[in-house]
């Protein structure tokens, strides 16, 4: 069997299954196939290879230097943010030796705050978001959260599970988004935070019941974030389940490395090393197509700037314009488990953030949707001025199952989905 074509049959292990519950999210997991689907002659399978141990030497690998932040003690702070139907919502501070500093809520494990130096040293806050907990009950575009139990979208809100189907909330038009209109980025989650050997950490716990927005089984899902010394938000998911479900979960951060408040991220340099990506139809459902980005707006494989090609994607009755398209993350063999999934440039602060995961794609949005939301510090957000790169599974894989090229979803009883994900800042 040829090199590559092993390589690819490698990447059929996808995140969602693991064999036990419990295990230190930092610590290094196999994660064996959760029913694979056969890749046929000359098609390249799209899951991932084996899961990743977060910590991988190799991602700080070959990085300009930049100058230091003043040294801090690192360390973890908690404050009660304000209330959900009469339960405390607790906002986490977790801070490393560089000033750098993360804060993340109970509500939807929402990050709310990202400061990050620039080339200088230079604290900005990096993160888009709103200034309370009672905006985010307000109004909120998934900032910072976790969406599940399946992000992105489900074409009608239906699938089928051993010949049984199941309909889901359609909260997007005829679709199911991000798990529908109560998702996991409007509950309460159980927030505990600690001091990991590599840094810093917040673990929050939520367990959603069988028949919650129309899904299958009781899930207990687990999301902790880790501020490392290296500048690295180490964002892991896991989840179990005492039946059969989809599970897609993924990190919905908007980032702007200008600073949330800067204005578009247009000139910012990004880089997707994705030879496909699935075309989708006018409700944004993928046709099936694993398509080559070459000649095409999509094309990121060469790190341009976001506006380059933008205004090839105009605006359509239903559409705002602008990017909003799963990218087929091309194979890598790398000296750990993680891999390159986006790496994104401001050239004015400096600021780098390269995202490291162990899914089969990456969904890139460029804040198309951004309509003048109130943000945080008197900002105001208009369209462009945030963009989300989200790890994950390919949208609507729950009706691909057995599709050659395309991720399995389903969790089963007695395994263990893990999502595991790297934003490393630098500056340059």
């Amino acid at each position: 069997m040829p090199r590559a074509t092993r390589l690819l049959a490698v990447m059929l292990a996808a995140a969602v299954a693991l064999p036990a519950l419990g295990q230190d999210p930092t610590s290094p997991t196999p994660a064996p196939s959760t029913q694979p689907s056969s890749p046929a002659r000359g098609t390249r399978p799209a899951t991932p290879p084996k899961e990743a141990p977060v910590t991988d030497p190799s991602l700080g690998a070959s990085r300009s230097p930049r100058p230091a932040a003043p040294s801090t003690e690192p360390g973890i702070s908690r404050e009660i943010w304000g209330e959900v139907n009469g339960r405390q919502v607790y906002l986490f501070t977790l801070r490393n030796k560089n000033g750098m500093t993360v804060k993340a809520c109970e509500y939807g494990t929402i990050i709310t705050e990202v400061l990050v130096p620039d080339r200088d040293g230079t604290l900005a806050d990096v993160a888009l978001g709103r200034g309370s907990l009672a905006e985010y009950l307000d109004s909120n575009p998934y900032f910072g959260c976790t969406a599940g139990r399946v992000a992105n979208r489900i074409a009608g809100g239906k699938f089928s599970i051993d010949g049984q189907t199941y309909q889901v909330t359609t909260n997007n038009g005829p679709n199911h988004l991000h798990g529908g209109a109560k998702g996991f980025d409007k509950v309460v989650w159980k927030g505990e935070a600690k001091m990991s050997p590599v840094g810093p950490s917040v673990t929050f716990k939520y367990t959603s019941p069988s028949g919650e927005e129309g899904y299958p089984g009781t899930l207990n899902a687990t999301v902790t974030y880790t501020l490392t010394a290296d500048d690295e938000l180490k964002v892991d998911m896991s989840a179990n389940a005492d039946a059969k479900t989809p599970v897609n979960l993924a990190h919905h951060s908007y980032w702007n490395l200008a600073g949330h408040d800067s204005g578009t991220i247009l000139e910012h340099l990004l880089m997707i090393p994705a030879s496909r990506y699935t075309p989708v139809d006018a409700t944004l459902i993928p046709t099936g197509e694993l398509a080559s980005v070459a000649g095409t707006p999509f094309d990121f494989r060469e790190a341009k700037p976001i506006g380059k090609d933008i205004g090839a994607l105009p605006a359509s009755a239903t559409d705002p314009g602008g990017y909003d398209v799963n990218f087929v993350l091309d194979p890598q063999s790398t000296e750990g488990r993680l891999w390159r999934c986006a790496r994104l440039k401001d050239p004015k602060s400096g600021r780098v953030m390269e995202v490291f995961s162990n899914q089969p794609g990456i969904q890139f949005y460029s804040g198309n949707f951004l309509d003048g939301i109130k943000g945080k510090d008197g900002a105001t957000y208009e369209k462009f001025d945030g963009l989300c790169l989200e790890t994950q599974a390919f949208p609507d894989s729950v009706n691909r199952q057995g599709v050659e090229g395309w991720p399995n979803v389903i969790l089963e009883p007695k395994q263990i989905y893990r999502h595991r994900m790297v934003h490393k800042f630098t500056a340059e």
